[in-house]
């Protein structure tokens, strides 16, 4: 399997899509994910709090070969 193409995020939106789709893909919602409205010039992204277990789950999301 050829490995996938790095997408090239220029703004906060395109970059809380991008990880939005990717959460969605290891099944984890995140409800809070948006651009964060205080720092526009920052192009921060808000994550915020999220549950125990869905923390767990992102955690194995990200390391290497595995999936839930």
């Amino acid at each position: 399997m050829a490995p996938k193409k790095t997408q090239d995020v220029s703004d906060t939106q395109a970059a809380v899509e991008a990880l939005r789709v990717a959460l969605d893909g290891a099944g984890i919602i995140l409800p809070s994910l948006r651009v964060d409205p205080a720092s526009p010039r920052l192009q921060l992204v808000e994550l915020r709090r999220v549950r125990a277990n869905v923390a767990v789950r992102l955690a194995r999301a990200l390391q290497p070969g595995t999936r839930e």
